[in-house]
């Protein structure tokens, strides 16, 4: 018999076996354990899928700003790039412009506008970072469920041991391979959320330093803009 089909015929009927025996607490432990893995995983997914979305549309609409000569330009095309954290922080620095146009006819303060950029940029990041502490929990807290599952498991086992009274490896070594399935459960479970979360955060905040100097380039496109009205006003 081949090795991948002994390796499938242990891990598809001895690992099932022992878990079927295992006590009603470490079945719940397991439960548990399933739900953080189901959980994590689908904030894994999203949030992958979510990202690599707003990386490509943030790429595309740093190209097609910079290639515009005038802010009207982008701002009638920004509508499709709409994934990317970047078209937050330009429709607020246009909403600011046209409100200081609109009330002075002239842009007479570049901080308000940095200032509405910086909280569109943080808005936007707070977005991308929605549900992203529950792999934090996952990654911290499914290792000592499933420690505590093998604890409980090793007590019983060697309660077990005591009440029949025969302290061989034989008697006392199937109620400890139980017990350990819920420290592998809980480590299987953390693993991938914790290696999940640090890339997940290192790519937000690579679009957050993106953000910011997106926000430094739209100042510039700004104060072109406002040169030739000003020295149109002084004439």
């Amino acid at each position: 018999m081949h090795f991948p089909s002994v390796l499938l015929m242990f891990v598809g009927g001895e690992i099932v076996d022992l878990v079927l025996q295992t006590g009603p607490v470490a079945k719940s432990v397991l439960l548990l354990l399933i739900a953080f893995s189901v959980l994590s995983w689908a904030v894994i997914l999203s949030k992958w899928r979510v990202i690599s979305r707003a990386r490509t549309q943030s790429e595309r609409f740093i190209r097609s700003f910079r290639k515009a000569q005038r802010m009207q330009d982008i701002a009638s095309v920004s509508d499709q790039f709409r994934p990317s954290p970047l078209v937050g922080v330009f429709e607020a620095a246009v909403a600011e412009f046209k409100r200081q146009m609109g009330t002075t006819g002239g842009i007479h303060n570049l901080v308000a506008i940095q200032r509405s950029m910086q909280i569109a940029s943080s808005e936007e990041i707070t977005r991308l970072e929605r549900n992203l502490p529950w792999l934090a929990i996952t990654g911290a807290v499914t290792p000592f469920i499933g420690l505590f599952g093998t604890v409980w498991g090793i007590i019983d086992a060697f309660h077990g041991l005591g009440t029949a009274g025969a302290a061989t490896l034989r008697a006392v070594a199937p109620g400890i391979s139980e017990a350990l399935i819920t420290t592998a459960a809980g480590l299987a479970a953390a693993i991938p959320a914790v290696i999940a979360y640090n890339l997940i955060l290192g790519s937000i905040r690579e679009l957050a330093a993106r953000n910011d100097d997106f926000a430094l380039e739209m100042l510039n496109l700004v104060e072109r803009q406002q040169t030739p009205q000003t020295t149109e006003a002084r004439r």
